[in-house]
């Protein structure tokens, strides 16, 4: 802390010893030593709160980053999940139809006949209007 060299010490305790006097020159010199630890302690916790307030602060930053690109990634991945369960679902409807419980069950064999050929034509059409927006051309069927 102090560039203190061997010379100005001795000097120092030179005029210590006339001004102080020998018997008052130990419990002075135990005092000033005593008052020189505490400062170096209290510079050293000064510096160590001052390193601990600017690490802390670089964690908060770290953190709120690492937040934020875990609150995109969660944006994200939920978007994604809805956009497939709808796809998911709109396929599932085209396949079963519409859901059907216990009273929409068809009465006779001609209902289910027909129930099915509208799932077989919604199915066909859907077919169709994906071609048709890929840019695929069916050949033209020949009737006989």
């Amino acid at each position: 802390m102090f560039d203190f060299g061997f010379s100005e010490m001795v000097i120092v305790a030179i005029v210590g010893l006339i001004v102080l006097g020998p018997e008052r020159l130990p419990k002075v010199a135990r005092q000033a030593g005593q008052w020189l630890g505490k400062l170096q302690r209290y510079v050293a916790d000064v510096k160590s709160d001052i390193n601990r307030q600017m690490e802390l602060d670089e964690l908060r930053r770290l953190q709120t980053e690492v937040t934020g690109a875990a609150r995109d990634l969660e944006t994200t991945l939920q978007s994604t999940v809805a956009e497939k369960k709808s796809e998911l679902d709109s396929f599932a409807a085209d396949f079963e139809g519409t859901k059907s419980t216990a009273a929409d069950e068809p009465a006779t064999d001609w209902d289910k006949v027909y129930a099915h050929r509208r799932v077989r034509d919604r199915i066909n059409d859907r077919r169709r209007e994906r071609e048709r927006a890929l840019g695929h051309k069916r050949p033209q069927r020949r009737h006989h």
